[in-house]
């Protein structure tokens, strides 16, 4: 019992084990939730529930906010909810990238919540990763914030004069070389990733992938992508890793409940992307101050990130007033998961085989 004891007190990172611990308990709960309750039926989720889903992750992460609030202190509450809020707002570009990877492989609704499922447990480690990396930089290299800073600047200014153009997926790398290499279906296959059907050179029995499983991987590569962005940018707001870990994690728990009914009206929060790009420039120029100056007081920090943030969804939501809603699958080559469509790389190599 004493080891036990030494071990959930010994620290990892900067905090006691079982604390660790503690959160992926409930992180593992939640999964298990969303596994055997959420997934049981294999429906399609309509806005209202993914509305509600989302409300129900949102109150755990506040909740979890809360108690690290009361236990760890108020700067650390207000880091986490600082970094939460940021996640949060930048995982809203993350949604339209995703809705566009779905819609060009014509994944409908009803099959895109698996995908998502395992596309977040992938992204809680390849996250839990570049955190122990960046945090294990940031201990030995100081200076590597600096890096932080200028990286964050630079990018929201970019956002800022360049806006973020749509991405033509058919031009991905990462679609092209595995349509080259792999064996795919020229359609869906429910749920599946992968099948087995005849070979057309051989007639052989042979596994195929099929579009379900190329849009889970250009899914997980866009959000490493965007966590290229989103881990620096949390760091640059505390550099404690159980903060950013778990503001990291809450925040991408909630989104893929909250995935559906942004999803369906993402073209109204067209100005969002402004909005973020400050916050950008305001996280990164903060890394200097603090340095130079001396460290900006986290209320102020917290009340400047979600003033901006608000201030976006506001003048969105105003701007695009009487826009209709748009269907979820997006602009994608197809509106069937069972239509073909010339130029897609995955039918392409299929009508090859």
């Amino acid at each position: 019992m004493d080891l036990i004891a030494d071990f959930l007190t010994s620290e990892f990172l900067g905090k006691a084990v079982w604390l660790w611990l503690s959160f992926l308990g409930i992180v593992g709960l939640l999964l298990a939730f969303d596994l055997g309750v959420l997934q049981k039926e294999r429906k399609e989720i309509g806005v209202a529930e993914s509305l509600r889903l989302s409300a129900f992750y949102i109150f755990i992460a506040l909740v979890f906010g809360v108690w690290v609030w009361w236990s760890m202190g108020p700067t650390s509450g207000m880091q986490y909810f600082t970094g939460y809020a940021l996640e949060k707002a930048l995982s809203i570009d993350n949604v339209f990238v995703i809705s566009m990877i779905f819609g060009y492989f014509a994944i409908p609704p009803k099959y895109q919540y698996r995908a998502l499922l395992w596309g977040i447990l992938a992204v809680l480690v390849l996250r839990g990763i570049m955190i122990a990396a960046g945090a294990a930089l940031i201990e030995q290299y100081g200076w590597v914030l600096y890096i932080f800073g200028a990286f964050l600047i630079a990018t929201g200014i970019k956002m800022l004069l360049t806006g973020e153009s749509e991405q033509d997926v058919s031009k991905n790398p990462v679609v092209r070389f595995l349509s080259a290499r792999m064996r795919i279906t020229n359609e869906l296959h429910g749920e599946r990733f992968f099948v087995r059907m005849a070979d057309p050179k051989t007639g052989n029995l042979a596994l195929f992938a099929t579009p379900l499983f190329l849009a889970l991987v250009v899914i997980n590569i866009a959000d490493l992508v965007f966590a290229i962005d989103s881990v620096p940018a949390i760091f640059a707001i505390t550099t404690d890793t159980y903060i950013v870990f778990t503001a990291n994690i809450m925040a991408i728990l909630g989104l893929r409940a909250l995935y559906f009914a942004l999803a369906a009206m993402v073209h109204r929060f067209e100005y969002l992307k402004y909005a973020l790009a400050i916050v950008l420039v305001f996280i990164g120029a903060k890394i200097f101050w603090n340095q130079i100056v001396g460290k900006v007081d986290p209320a102020i920090s917290l009340g400047v990130t979600l003033s901006i943030i608000a201030a976006g969804v506001l003048i969105s939501l105003w701007k695009t007033r009487g826009s209709a809603t748009v269907d979820v699958v997006g602009d994608g080559p197809a509106a069937s998961p069972h239509v073909s469509t010339e130029g897609r790389p995955a039918d392409r190599r299929a009508g090859e085989e």
